[in-house]
């Protein structure tokens, strides 16, 4: 049999596996947008029994021997195929010891941990969650003993699952290097920053209004509406079942209009770059594999670098009344801009503004390192929280709702994340920097021409991200490795001319 041959047995498998997958992720979406209350636990069954078919197919012999063999020896395969065959090995590398019985017990502590989240979050009691959280640790911890080889340290391994090459002393520096130029800059807004109006913020916008203003946004990112879905859900997100079925979430406040903007633009963000990889990574089962901060750097980028930009609040501004009618007929433009941009410390991440936002991330990410390496143990998870709240930026947290039952990503094994929402910024600063250097992106934002972002995007960005790891990635588009100065000073100069500092 030859390399091609075997290649196209293990397509063949894959084309199987990737079916399964696909289900899996709509139950999952069910759950999330539109099943009722009383049907979450079935539904979570349902995805438990169906990962047990995924598991099988995943570690048969066939498969196995295939996906091994040309790992071995990829002699006469495309860069594409190499990639897809490194990536697909190095993920069955991790779980090839996890017995099935494991892997159903694993996803139905998942299954389980979402519903239980979500009634913790709704009573504002960490311990309705509690012992869901404490099983997932103990699941990730227990999946990490048995691989055969990894990092040292159970968050070290979280974080290179999630960011190749990613480690505890980077993101410590990383951090660090933040802190050290936000903080002073958050306590000079707070002492000489002007005073910036913000009464017309939380004017009512209906519902539909709202909906109909998302959908324009969607469409003015460049997305295919043809291949895109709209809704609502606790928690937004996106997923996506290839190419042509993209599905964006979001959540409406009547009284927070802009919640909703900014929430459409980020999954918008997410959802372009599901929908533009090149069609021969597609073909090759090679897509998706970008990293979580690759993928964050698109959703952050066009949230903050685009959606906050003084030209393109311009080019909104006159849909937004058209759709509000005199809503906001007595505010002007630069209202709006300095509005969204106000820069105070807030307790929810996602309502977080630009400044602040790492943060949030940061408090999440001394807390993962701490809960997972097992340095503090699941019950002291909400005073730590409100205790880094307080210290970095100077809130008291009422409850746990407004805490550390806030996010949903503990209710999976997504340990390791939130770090990529914090690299996302930096590497969108970088790139914006790189991006300024072959054509003016401020005149595109005043227009409205997000089709030439997006097709720059496109051509240097999305085209190299599932074939590359982190560094090789952003040196590839920027030619250097990731620099945060260019993150703080787009910070410290936005920021200044904002609050005329």
């Amino acid at each position: 049999m030859t390399n091609q041959e075997r290649l196209e047995a293990l397509f063949r498998h894959l084309d199987e596996i990737e079916a399964y997958y696909r289900v899996l992720g709509k139950v999952s979406f069910d759950m999330s947008c539109c099943a009722p209350p009383e049907g979450m636990a079935k539904a979570g069954e349902d995805m438990a029994i169906l990962g047990k078919q995924v598991y099988a197919l995943t570690h048969a012999k066939e498969y196995t021997d295939l996906l091994t063999e040309l790992h071995q020896d990829s002699e006469g395969l495309t860069p594409v195929q190499k990639k897809a065959v490194e990536h697909l090995y190095e993920h069955w590398a991790k779980e090839k010891n996890i017995t099935p019985e494991l892997s159903f017990e694993m996803d139905m502590a998942a299954s389980h941990s979402y519903s239980d989240w979500l009634e913790a979050k709704k009573t504002s009691d960490f311990s309705k969650f509690r012992d869901s959280l404490a099983s997932l640790i103990r699941y990730q911890r227990m999946q990490i003993d048995l691989r055969d080889e990894h990092p040292e340290g159970y968050y070290n391994t979280c974080l290179d699952d999630n960011e190749k090459g990613g480690n505890e002393a980077q993101l410590d520096a990383f951090f660090e290097a933040l802190k050290t130029r936000i903080v002073p800059l958050v306590q000079r807004i707070e002492k000489e920053g002007k005073p910036i109006r913000e009464d017309f913020m939380t004017r009512k916008v209906p519902i539909p209004q709202q909906e109909e203003f998302s959908r324009w946004l969607l469409e003015l990112e460049g997305l295919r509406s043809t291949a895109l879905v709209l809704m609502t859900t606790e928690h937004p997100f996106t997923t996506n079942f290839g190419p042509k079925d993209v599905r964006v979430t979001t959540h409406y406040y009547e009284e927070n209009f802009i919640s909703n903007i900014f929430s459409t633009l980020h999954e918008g963000g997410h959802a372009l770059f599901m929908q533009n990889e090149p069609e021969e990574i597609y073909e090759n089962h090679c897509s998706d594999n970008m990293t979580n901060a690759m993928h964050e750097t698109i959703s952050r980028f066009f949230e903050n670098i685009v959606g906050r930009s003084e030209g393109f609040v311009h080019y909104i501004f006159p849909k937004l009344r058209e759709l509000t009618g005199d809503t906001f007929k007595d505010v002007t433009e630069r209202e709006l801009y300095e509005a969204v941009n106000v820069a105070r410390p807030g307790l929810i991440r996602l309502e977080a503004d630009e400044l602040t936002y790492c943060l949030h991330i940061l408090v999440r990410y001394e807390l993962e390192k701490a809960f997972i390496n097992g340095d503090i143990t699941v019950d002291e998870i909400p005073a730590m929280w409100n205790a880094k709240y307080k210290e970095y930026l100077g809130l008291d947290v009422p409850n746990d709702a407004r805490g550390c039952l806030q996010d949903v990503h503990w209710t999976g094994y997504g340990f390791g994340y939130f770090p990529s929402y914090a690299l996302g910024n930096a590497y969108g600063a970088q790139i914006l920097h790189r991006m300024r250097q072959d054509f003016d992106v401020d005149a595109a934002l005043r227009e409205g021409d997000l089709a030439k972002i997006g097709g720059w995007l496109k051509e240097k960005v999305f085209s190299i991200a599932s074939l590359t790891t982190p560094d090789e990635w952003i040196r590839a588009i920027t030619g250097e490795s990731l620099n945060p100065n260019y993150y703080l000073d787009y910070l410290e100069q936005k920021f200044s001319e904002v609050y005329g500092l």
